[in-house]
């Protein structure tokens, strides 16, 4: 079978740990070849070259922690008109080539049937962004900390509902946030540490103490740090402070502006290593519909100019996804466009196990997103080497020469 070469030509790239200026990328069909400055390739025969003046690519964003888009609920996968392809094709048209469906506790047995059918869901191709696993967010949380999950479908930690959790998903699970300060919290750790799951600490009124043993047990994630988890207070110290200071855990943070205040992400940015910081959109089924109501798992949301929350008032998800908000962790802190860059893409990726993709390299998936620069409006999205969004008129096309 003849492969398939493409050289794509931009005015930078992102790798994104560092900045190439007149940036080319070739990718022979699902792979990066190479990667470096376009004075670097030769306009060989056979090579299909697509130019983007005026623009600039990164590693196709990797989405951690979203809970739907385009109409798609994952908590509600079950249903008959449920079709995980409206979410899938919305995020490659902002820049997400992978992304994780994120469901939130339910009635036990509307829980399990959700996973499986979302595990059915993840066996079958996608022709937008990628869905590479599972987070199971609850059922074990803390109730004075659920934020807009039903109280009522909150548990204390049962191992033997974990383990059929779990096997509901038939293995695709990649993380599950728990409370880790709930009788049973380190059991858990271990679980879901020998099943290949990551334990993520959230939703918790965990102490020192309690925070610390889940860390040791191999709970080194943190979700949407400062979001359902106590304030920063200077005699008391909680998960929220531990996760801000234990270089062994990397924290999520929710960047639609909105969640946490500007400078609250700048500290954070400021006290965790550059690797350890990963920016989530944590955006609902409503994600790049109009203002109305929206499920979410078993509730029902609210969406008003571009935010979702509960008939309380209480914020629930988003609708800014990935492609905007990582521009707030420049504005609001003092990363900059390759830190930040990072926090979408490496970072993400690497927090999840996979190391096959959220970088510029050679040999990583040819997943690649180009920005219009100046508005940064999304004009080209590559996933596996294959065009699944692009943007009339966005590049210059040069087919390939037979000789």
């Amino acid at each position: 079978m003849k492969k398939k070469r493409r050289l794509y030509m931009t005015d930078y790239g992102l790798v994104p740990t560092r900045r190439i200026d007149q940036c080319a990328i070739l990718c022979e069909d699902e792979r990066i070849l190479s990667i470096g400055s376009r004075s670097a390739f030769v306009l060989e025969p056979k090579l299909e070259i697509f130019e983007l003046p005026n623009a600039y690519v990164t590693p196709g964003f990797v989405d951690t922690h979203i809970h739907g888009a385009g109409g798609f609920d994952s908590s509600s996968a079950f249903l008959p008109d449920a079709s995980i392809e409206l979410m899938s094709r919305i995020l490659v048209e902002r820049g997400v080539t992978t992304f994780v469906p994120t469901v939130v506790s339910a009635p036990r047995e509307e829980m399990l049937r959700n996973l499986s059918a979302l595990a059915d869901m993840l066996d079958r191709p996608m022709a937008g962004a990628e869905a590479v696993g599972i987070h199971i967010e609850g059922p074990f949380l803390n109730l004075a900390k659920r934020g807009a999950q039903i109280e009522a479908c909150l548990r204390p930690i049962d191992l033997g509902y974990a383990r059929e959790l779990l096997a509901a998903a038939r293995g695709k699970v990649k993380r599950m946030t728990f409370a880790p300060e709930l009788p049973g919290g380190v059991e858990l750790t271990e679980l879901l540490c020998a099943e290949h799951v990551a334990p993520s600490m959230g939703h918790s009124l965990a102490d020192e103490a309690a925070t610390l043993r889940a860390i040791d047990a191999g709970a080194c994630y943190c979700t949407h740090l400062f979001n359902g988890m106590p304030p920063l207070q200077q005699r008391t110290i909680t998960l929220t402070s531990i996760a801000l200071t234990d270089s062994r855990v990397t924290v999520e943070m929710i960047i639609d502006g909105r969640h946490i205040h500007p400078r609250m992400v700048d500290l954070a940015c400021r006290c965790k290593p550059s690797d350890k910081v990963v920016g989530i959109s944590d955006a609902t089924m409503a994600a790049g519909m109009a203002n109305g109501e929206y499920r979410l798992g078993p509730s029902l949301i609210k969406v008003e100019d571009g935010y979702s929350h509960t008939g309380d008032g209480l914020l629930a998800g988003t609708t800014t996804l990935l492609d905007t908000g990582w521009h707030s962790l420049m504005s609001y802190s003092h990363m900059s466009e390759t830190y930040a860059a990072s926090a979408v893409s490496r970072n993400a990726a690497l927090s999840l196990g996979l190391t096959d993709r959220g970088e510029l390299l050679p040999g990583k998936l040819a997943d690649l997103a180009f920005f219009e620069h100046g508005t940064n409006r999304p004009l080209l999205t590559v996933r596996r080497g294959e065009i699944v969004y692009k943007v009339e008129g966005a590049y210059r096309f040069q087919p390939a020469n037979p000789a």
